[in-house]
């Protein structure tokens, strides 16, 4: 080989074309395993037949951890290992095309040639390229048969979230990001900086071939328990010193800050940024992945497979169980093969990043097949137990006697945990449910079946529980029956307007004493206010309904609202001569709408003006109003844009510019706050055209 160091032409528009990988904003080559790419070089002297190409990745490359390959040129491509086919030659360049085997340990790879027949010379360095994992191949444990998925789970930037409550689903847009600039090198920064990389590199690094492997890590490395990941989670309420988790639209802004800050965890997340940031990782290193919303989501941190939810006499929910039941919850899915487990067990695999309970000494969560879960096999890798429970555990609620320590079941449920589990559709912005992919018909014989098996694979069914509450507590029937109606509408801003709806179920007449309270809480239904409370005593004659309204006035609420809207409202009645009844609902609040309109085309590389407009709904005035905009290929970066204060009833109109930079329909997120509003979000479709 000459001594002049060799030039490499790496054909990056045609390997990215051929590898899926155009959308990545980055001068070096990124090709996906399984499959060929082209290369050509020159500086060699040498007849082809004598050279050797060298790949390696990690700190210490070996062929024994397969994070080295050397393969000369041979004629036919090798299924299982690297191999390179000639191409053409010319007098001083020459074109090969690598193939890289379907389980290549992925990450940054240096690609070097050595001339055989001189000897000892040392070789060339050509330079670094980057493998990922290829759903494309239907070699790879990531293979993915259906191209209109890979799209989606893979190359989409844009996700719709779903949150809210069971009585009411809302949703918001999010930018995953996954190609813009740096993101990949972050990624694999990731890698290197988590636990298992710090403990022994080299055993880290010949794993990283393996999908299951490397989502378990990274659900890890996305919080910042344990290892400095990336997120700090704070579901206190108070988000002092940091961002407010429901301030954030995409996760760019979220890894960027990571890296920018010398690798600090950014401040704060809660489950949907832990779900979202893991989604933009795991698409950006090529296994297909989404975000899942689970409605009445359980948090069982005792492990029995059981909820239980303490209130003293007053009907205040009190915070002093480890186990909660939380509005939603959202973790993702991943899609790969499952090896260790078998066929049956392949396909969607729960990843939690958020961290709720330990796993393995570390909070971390998955992967947990979505099979496994439907099927009750608790006992699989890996914490199938807890996805469980999140999806099906029983409820129960408990009168809390504070001085005496004395606790009464006041009644158990088990059908409200696991409710409207929702996705979003592939290639539409709408909501998928996928509740009967996670477990058989609520109610049904078959899904009480699971349940047992469950108990029993875990040991449950056996073993004495002296906190569980006894056959007699759980089938007492109350004498009465309450609920909570909406009265109107629910908006923040707006007085909260409800009926409690209590019936007599029985032929005589009853005396009820109620004590009721509402709290602002946190999505996880976590109270963090005393916002109202009032008592009632009534009587009701045999089988009579009667209706009580409640108002809650705007000026009570409003300086007690989180940021998360949502107000729980308690009613506990003391029966005379019976058991206590418990009516409770948990309320989100809408926040006003914000509007955006594209004033006319929107075309590539030409500016087009967006209009965003809010009316302020209350009829005092409004502060400190900041609106921030983001959209991959519409604008670079995030624009931040002050408005000027508004008075009651007063519209605002914002301008600014978009400057499209790719066709196709293209996502533009808006998130608008101020003094009385926090986080007002939407999004809008935009068709760039050429």
């Amino acid at each position: 080989i000459a001594a002049t160091q060799p030039s490499t032409n790496w054909h990056l528009k045609e390997n990215a074309r051929d590898h899926h990988t155009s959308k990545f904003s980055s001068k070096e080559l990124i090709v996906r395993r399984g499959q060929a790419f082209v290369v050509t070089f020159n500086g060699t002297e040498q007849p082809e037949q004598n050279l050797t190409f060298i790949a390696e990745t990690g700190p210490k490359p070996s062929k024994l951890t397969k994070t080295q390959a050397t393969f000369g040129i041979s004629s036919t491509v090798s299924k299982d290992s690297w191999s390179a086919v000639l191409q053409s030659t010319s007098s001083n360049s020459v074109s090969i095309s690598i193939s890289t085997p379907p389980n290549a340990v992925i990450g940054r790879y240096k690609l070097s040639v050595q001339s055989t027949s001189s000897g000892s010379s040392s070789p060339a360095s050509l330079g670094t390229f980057v493998l990922l994992f290829n759903p494309w191949s239907s070699g790879d444990d990531v293979f993915m048969p259906n191209k209109a998925e890979c799209e989606e789970y893979v190359l989409e930037e844009f996700g719709i979230i779903f949150a809210g409550n069971k009585n009411h689903i809302s949703s918001f847009g999010w930018n995953f990001g996954q190609f813009q600039e740096d993101i990949i090198n972050i990624c694999l920064s990731m890698l290197d900086r988590s636990l298992r990389y710090r403990q022994d590199p080299v055993t880290d690094v010949s794993h990283r071939n393996d999908p299951k492997y490397l989502g378990r890590v990274l659900s890890a490395m996305v919080n910042a328990n344990d290892d400095q990941g990336v997120v700090l989670g704070n579901w206190s309420g108070n988000y002092e010193g940091g961002k407010s988790p429901s301030s954030w639209t995409g996760s760019g802004e979220i890894l960027q800050n990571w890296k920018k800050s010398g690798f600090r965890p950014v401040r704060y997340g809660q489950c949907w940024v832990f779900a979202a940031v893991l989604t933009t990782v795991l698409r950006c290193l090529g296994i297909p992945t989404r975000t899942i919303t689970n409605f009445s989501s359980a948090h069982d941190a005792d492990g029995n497979l059981r909820v239980d939810e303490f209130y003293d006499a007053s009907g205040n929910h009190l915070d002093r169980a480890a186990d909660s039941i939380w509005n939603f919850h959202v973790w993702n899915e991943s899609w790969f093969s499952r090896s260790d487990l078998g066929p049956s067990y392949s396909g969607w695999q729960v990843l939690d990043a958020t961290p709720q309970e330990e796993s393995g000494g570390i909070y971390q969560c998955g992967p947990a097949s979505r099979n496994a879960i439907k099927e009750g096999d608790v006992e699989l890798d890996y914490d199938c137990p807890f996805v469980f429970a999140e999806v099906n555990a029983d409820c129960m609620y408990w009168n809390y006697d504070t001085a005496t320590g004395k606790k009464t079941l006041i009644f158990s449920q088990s059908t409200v945990i696991g409710q409207f589990i929702s996705t979003k559709a592939v290639g539409r912005d709408d909501r998928v449910d996928v509740t009967n992919d996670y477990k058989y018909e609520e109610g049904s014989r078959k899904e009480r079946d699971i349940f047992k098996k469950a108990r029993k694979k875990l040991g449950l069914e056996d073993k004495f529980d002296p906190t569980a509450p006894t056959p007699q507590e759980v089938d007492q029937k109350p004498d009465i029956s309450g609920k909570f109606k909406v009265a109107g509408p629910l908006e923040v801003g707006k007085d909260l307007n409800l009926i409690l709806v209590l019936a007599n179920l029985q032929s005589d007449a009853k005396t009820v004493h109620v004590n009721m309270t509402a709290w602002s809480t946190v999505y996880t239904r976590r109270p963090v206010h005393g916002i109202w409370k009032d008592s009632i005593s009534v009587t009701l004659s045999p089988e009579e309904e009667k209706q009580f309204p409640i108002k809650i006035p705007y000026t009570e609420y409003q300086q007690q609202l989180t940021t998360d809207n949502t107000i729980q409202v308690t009613a506990l009645c003391h029966v005379e001569g019976g058991i206590q009844v418990l009516v409770q609902r948990d309320i989100t609040l809408d926040n006003p709408t914000i509007d955006i309109e594209v004033l006319g085309e929107a075309r590539v590389n030409k500016e087009v003006d967006v209009e965003v407009t809010f009316t302020n709904p209350i009829d005092t005035e409004v502060t400190d109003c900041v609106m921030q905009v983001e959209g991959n290929d519409l604008l670079r970066g995030i624009l931040e844009i002050d408005v000027p204060p508004l008075k009651a009833g007063e519209k605002s109109s914002t301008k600014f510019k978009l400057f499209p930079f790719e066709t196709g329909p293209k996502h533009l997120l808006v998130n608008f706050s101020c003094d009385k509003f926090a986080n007002i979000k939407t999004f809008k479709m935009v068709n760039v055209i050429d």
